[in-house]
């Protein structure tokens, strides 16, 4: 293992970026704004994360695509009576690189934020997180690690709010979640705990779908044209939200084309109806892992 290698910093539409590669050909695409990862592309297969062709680039609002990292809070459900911006405020800060990680077989880069004065001004609480990203043949992990550097407890939430490409949701199916219980916010927004069962068999995409799934412990296959994604994460992240906006939603955001929503679906790792507590000194991590499987 090679540690402390120089970094491969590049510029992606305006964006400082820091690029993974392994020897095999796999390679990513991390931007400093967010600790984002804006491209997976591993060797012999297509772009396997969508990144929106109208994102906003100059660092005045979030990226839409990739891999943003949603952290202290889940969309805008407020805790500990402190309300934040949509999603918190993690994937709209600017993380400090560490130095890349390799070996023959792997290339892992580290991206670090800690509390400071805009982020108290927001979330009076004392952390220091890291995001890792783990590229191996055909796979790539994101890790979300974060400690509570400060006096007193508190609570987050977090999602790991990938955007997976697809060459056509209607065409494109999700296996895995056969008996999971999910809130179904598309039908139920202002009524939280309200719980659906989820049928045996794949799920299938036909208009919006806003989902959150509870227990989520086995593997989850997302099954596309070109390959077949295979999606795992960890027990610390129980939760897994399934989102595609629709084309009527789609055709409301200023940050989308209007045929967007065909070419993507949000699969998150998440900890978001039971959030985290973390006490003084006390270390958190949850991670997500993606792998290409062939089609034969």
């Amino acid at each position: 293992m090679t540690p402390g290698a120089s970094l491969p910093e590049c510029e992606f539409r305006g964006q400082r970026c820091i690029e993974i590669k392994l020897p095999q050909g796999d390679r990513a695409l991390v931007s400093l704004f967010g600790a984002q990862v804006l491209s997976w592309q591993p060797a012999g297969f297509q772009e396997q994360l969508y990144l929106s062709p109208h994102s906003v680039m100059d660092g005045s609002a979030p990226i839409r695509g990739g891999v943003p990292v949603c952290f202290p809070q889940f969309n805008q459900r407020v805790l500990d009576r402190h309300a934040l911006p949509k999603h918190g405020f993690a994937r709209a800060a600017v993380w400090a690189p560490q130095p890349l990680v390799l070996t023959d077989t792997s290339a892992e880069a580290g991206f670090e934020l800690a509390s400071n004065a805009q982020t108290l001004a927001l979330w009076p609480h004392e952390f220091a997180a890291t995001v890792t990203v783990r590229l191996e043949p055909g796979r790539m992990q994101t890790r979300f690690s974060v400690r509570n550097t400060g006096p007193g407890a508190w609570r987050f939430a977090l999602a790991l709010h990938s955007y997976l490409a697809v060459n056509d949701i209607t065409q494109t199916s999700l296996q895995g979640l056969d008996g999971c219980q999910y809130w179904d916010a598309v039908k139920h927004l202002h009524e939280p705990d309200v719980r659906s069962g989820q049928a045996a068999g794949a799920v299938r995409f036909a208009g919006e779908m806003d989902r959150i799934y509870s227990g989520v412990s086995n593997p989850m296959e997302l099954v596309n044209a070109s390959a077949t994604l295979r999606i795992t994460q960890s027990a610390s992240l129980p939760d897994t939200v399934v989102w595609n906006p629709g084309k009527t939603l789609c055709a409301n955001l200023n940050d989308m084309p209007t045929d967007g929503w065909k070419h993507m679906v949000c699969v998150e790792a998440a900890r978001i109806h039971d959030p985290q507590v973390l006490t003084s000194g006390q270390s958190w991590s949850g991670w997500q892992q993606l792998a290409c499987i062939p089609r034969a």
